[in-house]
């Protein structure tokens, strides 16, 4: 089974701090009836490991806190962010994780989990990680399954008094079906963070009984600076305290959904570094940011996160074909790439 195709290098500078990225690896084996074959296709994936090659592609010095093990997945796993310029850290001892995608007419995806997520053995590398980042990104199942998640909530505590933090909880039902545990977990991590992203699927799991706007504004309230909530077809929305914005989506041909959301999560991140507003000091300025600049930034993650729905698998954007966060004017983000 063929892995995903690989991007250009990134075209980041070696110094510097960086941002780490906190979370699981796995190889999403897709499904898609379209193509008229029973044979499935072999990506890297998982989405903290899509969220630090789409940092990396759009030039952030980057690193990422994992798990896989020395199996065949493993490898592929291993190779994928090393030829994306994302210096890989493992921990742990279980086998490579995997996730069954299987797609719909659309290319939208339903997952079914073999997942693994441990630290072990990594706790130093991972803390001379965050000592030095700018900006720390977690999410996903590594926030949520044991023995890995208390690892990263005390890696994201380690990393506050001199980071920006963000999170995007990705939920998986599959996986905790127990979602009342899982808002818990969710909303520590939400209370902990600088910039939330999470998608209306998750938000409705979480909080069945409240709009995914009422839900927005509720998490704003636990501390976030930012907010964003992908709607799929229906596009994205961001809140601060200062303005509210909401775009279309893009319209492009889609070739399956596949990391769409963890481009979108990919592209806020070097989006805000564009603003000068990532690390501790950078706090203020963060809540501070104008409504034309969150429009910009909503605008650049939408473009992103289009590109992705372009092609198959998660294989998000580079710079190049991104462009930069000036780009992004009101005259512009409602139309196809």
């Amino acid at each position: 089974m063929p892995a995903q195709e690989k991007g250009p290098q990134p075209g980041h500078s070696d110094d510097g701090p960086w941002v780490t990225v906190i979370g699981e690896s796995l190889v999403d084996i897709i499904h898609d009836p379209r193509r008229g074959t029973a044979t499935p296709e072999a990506h890297p994936g998982g989405s903290p490991l899509n969220v630090a090659v789409g940092c990396s592609r759009l030039d952030l010095r980057t690193k990422l806190i994992t798990h896989f093990a020395e199996d065949p997945y493993g490898q592929m796993i291993a190779d994928h962010p090393h030829s994306n310029g994302v210096d890989a850290t493992a921990g742990g001892s279980l086998p490579t994780s995997t996730a069954v995608a299987s797609l719909n007419t659309t290319g939208a995806a339903d997952y079914t989990f073999a997942i693994s997520w441990d630290l072990k053995g990594a706790s130093v590398p991972a803390l001379a990680a965050v000592d030095g980042s700018l900006h720390v990104h977690t999410g996903s199942i590594a926030s949520l399954l044991p023995p890995g998640n208390t690892s990263v909530r005390r890696l994201i505590e380690a990393a506050r008094p001199h980071a920006t933090v963000s999170f995007d909880p990705n939920c998986r039902p599959a996986i905790s079906r127990d979602a009342a545990g899982a808002r818990d977990e969710a909303e520590g991590f939400v209370a902990a963070s600088d910039i939330v992203k999470a998608s209306d699927e998750d938000l409705r799991w979480l909080y069945p009984g409240r709009t995914p706007d009422e839900s927005m504004a509720a998490w704003l309230k636990l501390g976030p600076a930012l907010v964003a909530l992908t709607r799929g077809a229906d596009g994205p929305v961001l809140i601060t305290r200062r303005g509210r914005v909401e775009l279309p989506a893009e319209s492009v041909p889609v070739a399956d959904t596949v990391g769409a959301g963890d481009s979108f999560m990919s592209a806020l991140i070097p989006g805000l570094a564009q603003l000068d507003a990532l690390g501790a000091p950078a706090r203020a300025r963060l809540q501070d940011i104008t409504p034309e600049e969150l429009h910009a930034l909503a605008a650049y993650a939408n473009r992103a996160a289009a590109i992705t729905c372009s092609r198959p698998g998660a294989n998000p954007p580079t710079s190049a074909e991104l462009g930069s966060l000036t780009g992004f004017s009101a005259f512009r983000t409602a139309r196809p790439w």
